[in-house]
This record gives C-alpha cells, structure tokens and sequence, in this order.
C-alpha cells in the first residue's frame, strides 16, 4: 500500500491563480500541516495520521520534494536546492515574508468556508516552521503552531532572530496575538537552525506564545526526532482552540 494511498488527492488554486497539490483525510474541525523538508515522507504523514484520529480534518499540501521519497542527504539537499531558488520561497532575506504563504492562507480559507467551525489550525515545521505565523494574517487561522521555524537559514545572528515576516505583516499577527490568538511553539533548545526565533517571539508576542523546549540538539520533535509530549500538546492546543463551544 503506497504512502498516501488512503488520502484524497487534489489541489487547491488561489485567486492569483496559484495551483499546489493536497492530500486529504480526516473528518472534523480543519488542520493545515506543512510538510518539512525532504517533503511529504512517511514520518510527516505518521504526524498526520494522528492528528486526522483525534478527531480532524487534516490537509497536506505538496510544496516541494517528491512525495514518498526517503528522507536522507540526497532527497534534503534537493529539497534545500529548490528552496533556495524558487522565489516562493525566503531563506535568505531578512523581514520579508514567503509569497508561498498567500496560498496557505488561500487554503486555509476555503477550508474553513467548506467545515465551519470556530477555525482551522496551521502547523509549520522547519523550513515551513513561520508559515504559520504569516497564515495568522488569514482570520480563519485560530490555532497556529511552529515546530523548529528555520526560515531565514541562521547564517547570522540577525537571520536566526528573524521571523520570516514583513514589518507589516509583524503588525497583524502582533495584533493578533494581542487579540488573543496564542501561538505554540516547540524546539530543541539546542537546535542552531531555530537561532534565537523563540526569543523573538517572545518579545514580539508576550504571553501569546507558548515555547515548549526539549534537552538537546534534536530538531524534528514532531517526525524523526519525535517527543511524545510535543504531539501531546500540538493535540491539546488544537483541541483546546478548535473545538466548537455549544
């Protein structure tokens, strides 16, 4: 049985005419979950396939990578390759935000037109760990999480503070944030691609963020390098902002 073989495939396309592919599964309040870098490889879609059981609908869009191919150097340095020179994409500019992030928030819109509900989730991890903070700019967007953000690459002191977001853009989602929508976040304290981001998000967002650090010098805590308790409070907090009241 092939990796994704029992999810719905499709594709979603943006008013500016941006088309990406999608798999879907699940029932209940919507989830976003953007895949990691090679791509979508078996242990994103094991991420998934728990969230789809506690009770969600869960998207995953194919933004890079080829779907199903292990997870190794090879496949990485593919991944890292098409990153760097797709304009979609922002690894190296400071205080700009990733175009690509337009249509997640496209995405997330036309998820919750279809289920309703109070919301949908955003979850981001590694290269896509801020995506998630600029799909904040999407009000449907109640329950974003950022799992080791590492965009822009912390080739600098300064790129490892920075959020992966315009000025502007930081203005709505501190507003947001002041509103009351809370941001989670998980690292490896240890973990140099995150650079000091969850500093910054504490400074920008005050109580509205949420850090979860683990000992060492891990960084997938949702896939490879997996903590239970990561999982646990990913579930929690989404239960906790995207449940209907009544």
């Amino acid at each position: 049985m092939g990796l994704l073989d029992d999810w719905t495939a499709g594709s979603h396309t943006s008013d500016a005419g941006v088309t990406y592919p999608t798999y879907r599964k699940g029932s209940g309040p919507g989830v976003v979950i953007i895949h990691e870098v090679p791509g979508i490889y078996h242990h994103v879609v094991a991420f998934a396939e728990e969230v789809v059981a506690a009770g969600y609908t869960v998207v995953l869009p194919e933004l890079f990578g080829t779907t199903g191919a292990r997870k190794n150097e090879w496949t990485m340095a593919k991944s890292i390759l098409k990153l760097c020179v797709s304009a979609e994409f922002n690894c190296l500019r400071r205080g700009r935000t990733s175009p690509v992030t337009a249509w997640l928030r496209s995405l997330a819109n036309a998820l919750h037109e279809e289920i309703g509900g109070p919301g949908v989730g955003a979850l981001g991890m590694c290269a896509t760990g801020n995506f998630a903070l600029a799909m904040m700019l999407e009000p449907s967007v109640i329950a974003p999480v950022v799992a080791q953000p590492s965009l822009p690459f912390a080739i600098s002191r300064k790129h490892g503070a920075d959020l992966n977001l315009s000025p502007e853009d930081l203005a709505v989602v501190k507003e947001r944030a002041a509103a009351g929508c809370q941001v989670l976040g998980l690292q490896y304290r240890d973990d140099f691609m995150v650079g000091t981001r969850f500093q910054t998000l504490g400074d920008e967002l005050g109580g509205a963020f949420i850090p979860y650090w683990f000992a060492g010098k891990g960084h997938s805590t949702l896939t490879t390098e997996r903590q239970q308790v990561a999982v646990d409070k990913v579930l929690e907090f989404f239960a906790d902002k995207l449940t209907p009241v009544g």
